[in-house]
């Protein structure tokens, strides 16, 4: 029972951002970046399933031994998007909801935290999730939480990705091809390769639908 979400809500687990203008993340915290990186690329189907299983239980515990740290709630709530997408059905709406929890925590403690990645994330997950009566779903909110990650960092591959994705699905084609361009043209993120190498595939594999659809 896959099926439930409007696209893939696994793709939040690529939210994998370096600081450029912050303090740059503790171990514990790159550790979930690294380990994420590997269940999301080298593993597939239920394999991957239980990898993020089991890192989300190892997000939860960084949580609980950084509770001041921004940083930790938002890669605590990559990580169970992660899983809410590979595992799908009505058992992933409890672990978004848990997701969106731990993305407006940082919010709360430091908006631009990680570059505004919560921000980021918690506009994503409005636009993935189903609405009401299932979830929490709101494209107006949608837009407005990807326009305030897009202001912290207008230029990052992950921020213009998400736009141009939700531009995509609300047929507004030009300014998805626009956003999804300048997605591309992001700097690279140091220690992200492998996260940086999956987001551009999946930019350039959009594109294609986009302009399909132009």
């Amino acid at each position: 029972m896959k099926p439930l979400f409007k696209t893939h809500l696994a793709a939040l687990g690529l939210m994998a951002m370096t600081s450029l203008a912050w303090a740059m993340p503790s171990e514990a915290v790159r550790n979930l970046q690294s380990d994420w990186a590997e269940a999301m690329y080298h593993q597939k189907d239920d394999a991957k399933e239980k990898a993020l299983e089991k890192l989300s239980d190892t997000a939860r515990g960084v949580v609980a031994s950084n509770p001041k740290d921004p940083d930790a709630y938002i890669w605590e709530g990559i990580v169970l998007g992660s899983y809410a997408g590979a595992k799908g059905g009505l058992g992933a709406l409890g672990l978004v909801k848990e997701a969106k929890a731990a993305f407006e925590k940082a919010i709360t403690m430091d908006a631009r935290a990680l570059d505004g990645s919560a921000l980021t994330s918690l506009g994503s997950l409005y636009y993935q999730v189903p609405g009401w009566p299932l979830g929490f779903g709101n494209d107006e909110k949608a837009e407005e939480f990807l326009k305030k990650g897009l202001a912290i960092n207008p230029t990052g591959i992950d921020p213009n990705y998400f736009y141009g994705d939700f531009l995509y699905r609300k047929g507004r084609y030009n300014e998805a091809e626009a956003a999804l361009t300048k997605a591309l043209a992001a700097p690279a993120r140091p220690g992200r390769e492998l996260a940086d190498e999956g987001r551009r595939g999946e930019i350039q594999a959009l594109l294609v639908k986009v302009k399909a659809k132009k």
